[in-house]
């Protein structure tokens, strides 16, 4: 089933987007760095061959809506304004159907759907969830971070957030935001007012690992050195 999914991803973007630009190049990296994110998360908890497989495709569909942002804003900042990536990645694949384009069955839809619709919510509310909804969700929400402290490692600063490293560098960190660090609490994007307030913020997703998975990667694997 994934491999079918991942088959009809690569042709989808292929077929819609510029793949030399740098922001969707940086967005399909992110995406399949998450996969194999979610898939080490996956392997660690001992989950089931379905809830792997699974994770893999929501993992894999969790950005769709990020390629349509980049494509019609040239940045990834829209969050901020009117235009949330999860919500337009819901409509494409559950209001437009492109859903059966990846995965054929409508067994997984609500987990698929309920995933990414809250893999970049500020905070994950599971009032209402099944079982399965909220481990999908908070495995999604994990992949997705621990692919972030890798991609702040080694990519453009300018590509991820629109900002140049001199408006960092030449920044100071607000208030609000050096409180909530220091209250180790994650970063409303609405808050941010610097340079140092979006850094800052991209280092407060630690505090919302769920899954011990999670941080043992992180503290492995990833060395902040930007």
């Amino acid at each position: 089933m994934f491999e079918k999914a991942a088959k009809m991803f690569s042709e989808f973007i292929k077929d819609n987007f510029d793949i030399s630009d740098e922001k969707i190049k940086h967005k399909v990296i992110h995406t399949y760095n998450v996969v194999k994110m979610a898939e080490y998360i996956s392997k660690d908890l001992d989950l089931s061959e379905e809830d792997r497989t699974l994770s893999r495709i929501v993992a894999l569909l969790h950005d769709i809506g990020r390629f349509s942002q980049s494509k019609e804003f040239g940045s990834f900042r829209e969050d901020q304004k009117n235009i949330d990536h999860a919500s337009l990645g819901v409509k494409i694949l559950f209001e437009d159907n492109m859903i059966r384009a990846f995965v054929k069955e409508n067994t997984y839809d609500l987990i698929i759907k309920t995933a990414i619709a809250n893999h970049s919510k500020y905070e994950l509310n599971t009032q209402g969830m099944t079982e399965k909804e909220i481990l999908h969700s908070k495995l999604i929400r994990d992949a997705d971070k621990m692919d972030s402290f890798r991609a702040r490692t080694v990519d453009d600063i300018y590509t991820m957030a629109n900002i140049a490293e001199e408006e960092i560098e030449n920044s100071l960190i607000t208030d609000k935001i050096y409180n909530d660090f220091m209250s180790k609490k994650t970063i409303l994007s609405k808050d941010r007012r610097t340079g140092i307030d979006i850094w800052i913020s991209y280092i407060a997703f630690i505090f919302d690992i769920n899954y011990k998975s999670g941080l043992k990667y992180i503290k492995e694997k990833i060395t902040l050195t930007n």
